[in-house]
């Protein structure tokens, strides 16, 4: 661009010293008025004596600047501060030169030197009002020219016309390469309405309508404002998400950085942004001392959960942490991140947790005092029909890592579930369940402590819907739903990985922690918001396709199994599921024979996990045809049951 080659020239070759001199011969302009002004608007003086004082006051003025430093300033960036830097340097360069008059007077070292004090006086505000000036109109002269150029500039207005907003609207018009253009402020505030705030006009942001974006030929809103609730956010984003622009967020203030807000931290709003869920805020310091000295053990460690796990214990004062997970790459990738980071002290390790020699060494040689099992296969369509696979990492992988712990006296094993355990309805709920019920199991054989953290889906993490989605928008459509009513509850990655530290914390074994997730959210009306926050609209440009649910998908999740209830904790957002008596002799032995059965004979094990989880019923699978044998052998082992009780 035109404008940008020209300033970026000045920027290089007009450096600070030309300032100087320009605001030097401002300087003498301004002392030459002073005389015409004192007497009456005419050149009735003597003109000797003007030139003889005009290089002594224009020397005075020289050192006044080069002591305050007003020249060092950013002409096209003049602000308040330089302003400031202004006055300061004249009230400086004014009262030099009356102690100079005034000791001449005594001294008489320069021959006639004598200025009336009026002139001073009426030079201080000429000075100043013409540097003020001089830099203001070449700053506006500059924006003219940004903005002049309607073929790459876009037209943004700001959302909130506090404080917040001003630093963002400095933070656009100073960053002269983006080409943007601040058309103005929406605010509902009516005492701000119709205002100006640096010369933008606050506009009421309840009258923003189609017509007023093709008016003003505006690209992007951005929001400005800090310490908004979700709810409130999602508010705002709904009144204005049918209109033809980008929706932006500024992050809050103290995600800046180094307390400035840089152009690059605004974001598009995202989904997550506007989730009707209040963030989770564990403030407990009972993490640091449960680590505090002790051999750490994240299985899964490279995954979406256990990675963030890993991030946040590195943070802590444990003795070692050791990272296992058999995706090379992806723990490639964690260990030079925390690296990166300054963080040394931890041991990846690729190794398959199914594999119990291998983890019988490991356990062995570093002797974990506590264990977070975040190893699992979790995507629901492709375990339905996997079940060898599913059963051997979630059912069999997690029993080698739990009779590990307590054959070399772990102090606690921490199991991450999944709120598909709850009532299961396929393949990966039903083990991820049989798994919970086999760490219920180990809590009767040792010292070690079994707590499990039960929790919905996780925002961001691999293989979720909104990432989904994000890439079915760049592809221009459509989404895939599975059925209009379809809802799921929602949580961030760092939350998710602070229930688990705190669960870990908090458990004295046996727990179920369950996390209060808020409302549940709509996945149809998740995939329109998300294609109105991309700029685009629902279904003229990118359509949303209802595929039917799939295999073991349910409509609605739960956290709660039939006959569970819950107990409150220390944190408001963490409970406790007081879950049903277990027959723990009869259950081990079934979970032993499924595994064996996986293993080996890999027939009927679907029928086994049934028999083992009665409340497992299929649905919208070929999976379904088996509930009906899975409930005649309920019945039979309870029958076997009565007969050994009689005996």
């Amino acid at each position: 661009m035109i404008y940008n080659y020209f300033f970026d020239k000045v920027d290089r070759y007009a450096s600070k010293w030309m300032v100087l001199a320009i605001d030097l011969f401002i300087v003498s302009i301004s002392f030459i008025i002073s005389y015409c002004i004192r007497f009456n608007l005419s050149f009735d003086f003597d003109h000797q004596k003007l030139l003889m004082q005009l290089p002594i006051v224009a020397l005075v003025f020289l050192m006044s600047f080069l002591i305050s430093g007003s020249y060092k300033g950013v002409v096209r960036h003049t602000g308040v501060q330089d302003v400031y830097a202004i006055f300061n340097a004249i009230c400086l360069a004014s009262i030099a030169t009356i102690v100079v008059v005034l000791a001449n007077r005594s001294a008489n070292f320069i021959n006639g030197f004598t200025i009336p004090l009026s002139i001073i006086i009426i030079n201080s505000l000429l000075t100043f009002i013409a540097l003020t000036v001089s830099r203001y109109i070449f700053k506006a002269g500059f924006e003219y020219l940004k903005n002049s150029n309607q073929n790459t500039s876009k037209n943004v207005l700001i959302y909130g016309a506090g404080e917040s907003g001003i630093l963002a609207h400095n933070a656009l018009v100073n960053h002269s390469k983006i080409g943007l253009r601040v058309v103005g402020y929406l605010d509902s505030n009516v005492q701000k309405i119709g205002k100006q705030i640096n010369g933008i006009k606050v506009f009421d942001s309840k009258k923003v309508n189609e017509s007023f974006i093709h008016y003003h030929n505006i690209s992007e809103i951005i929001f400005s404002i800090q310490n908004i609730a979700p709810s409130e956010l999602r508010k705002l984003v709904d009144d204005i998400v049918d209109l033809p622009v980008k929706v932006k967020i500024v992050p809050p203030v103290e995600d800046w950085i180094n307390g400035e807000l840089k152009i690059s931290q605004i974001k598009q709003v995202q989904i997550e942004d506007l989730l009707d869920r209040a963030p989770i805020s564990i403030q407990s310091s009972k993490i640091d001392g449960e680590l505090k000295d002790k051999v750490v053990v994240v299985t899964g460690g490279a995954g979406s959960i256990g990675s963030e796990l890993v991030r946040q214990i590195c943070k802590y004062k444990y003795k070692t942490l050791i990272i296992l997970d058999q995706a090379e790459s992806p723990l490639y990738d964690l260990q030079q991140e925390l690296k990166q980071n300054g963080f040394h002290n931890f041991i990846p390790i690729v190794a398959d947790i199914r594999d119990k020699s291998r983890m019988n060494h490991i356990f062995q040689e570093y002797s974990p005092n506590i264990i977070f099992h975040a190893a699992a296969y979790k995507h629901v369509p492709l375990m339905e029909y996997n079940s060898y696979e599913a059963i051997k990492i979630n059912i069999a992988g997690t029993k080698v890592i739990a009779d590990l712990s307590v054959n070399y006296n772990a102090d606690k094993f921490v199991f991450v579930s999944t709120d598909k355990a709850v009532n299961p309805t396929n393949v990966m709920g039903a083990t991820k369940r049989i798994a919970e019920m086999y760490i219920s199991c180990m809590e009767q054989q040792g010292k070690t402590k079994f707590i499990t953290t039960r929790f919905g889906n996780v925002l961001g993490s691999n293989g979720s819907v909104i990432p989904l989605f994000r890439k079915q928008i760049e592809k221009g459509g459509p989404l895939t739903v599975t059925h209009k009513d379809i809802t799921r509850y929602f949580m961030t990655i760092p939350e998710a990985s602070q229930l688990v530290l705190e669960a870990g914390a908090m458990g004295e074994g046996g727990e179920i922690f369950i996390f209060d997730m808020g409302e549940s959210v709509r996945i149809f009306d998740m995939a329109k918001n998300m294609i109105r926050l991309s700029g685009l609209r629902y279904p003229e440009d990118i359509e949303i396709k209802i595929t039917g649910l799939r295999p073991g998908e349910k409509l609605y999740e739960e956290l709660l199994a039939n006959g569970e209830n819950t107990l409150p904790t220390y944190h408001k957002k963490i409970m406790i599921s007081k879950v049903r008596e277990l027959e723990y002799t009869r259950i081990r032995a079934a979970i032993d024979e499924l595994c064996v059965t996986n293993i080996f004979f890999k027939e009927n094990t679907v029928k086994l996990m049934k028999a083992i989880v009665p409340e497992y019923i299929s649905k919208n699978s070929k999976l379904c045809k088996l509930d009906d044998s899975g409930k005649n052998q309920i019945k039979n082992d309870e029958i076997q049951d009565k007969a050994l009780l009689q005996s």
